[in-house]
């Protein structure tokens, strides 16, 4: 269920603002938005695992906390990601 490493890579290196950079909001955004449709994919074959179900739900809460402060210190980077991932439709 976790991400492999070639797309990890892929999605940091599409995302981040450096050379080195892991750590900033939109990459942690990113990573976490891919492994939450991976796990909706779960979901369709996997309707009672509700213990994955849990870990979403944590999932989504950390993404909307990053988003929250995203949007607080930062309105254009905040609106740059979320066109790019397609979150707010």
């Amino acid at each position: 269920m976790a991400l492999s490493t070639e797309r990890k890579g892929e999605i940091v290196s599409e995302y981040s603002r450096g050379k080195n950079d892991t750590g900033s909001p939109e990459v942690q955004i990113a990573l976490l938005s891919a492994r939450i449709n991976e796990l909706g994919e779960h979901f369709t074959a996997h309707k009672r695992d509700h213990s994955s179900r849990r870990g979403l739900l944590k999932l989504v809460t950390q993404r909307r906390k990053l988003l929250d402060y995203l949007k607080a210190s930062e309105l254009s980077r905040y609106q740059e990601v979320v066109s790019r991932l397609g979150l707010r439709r």
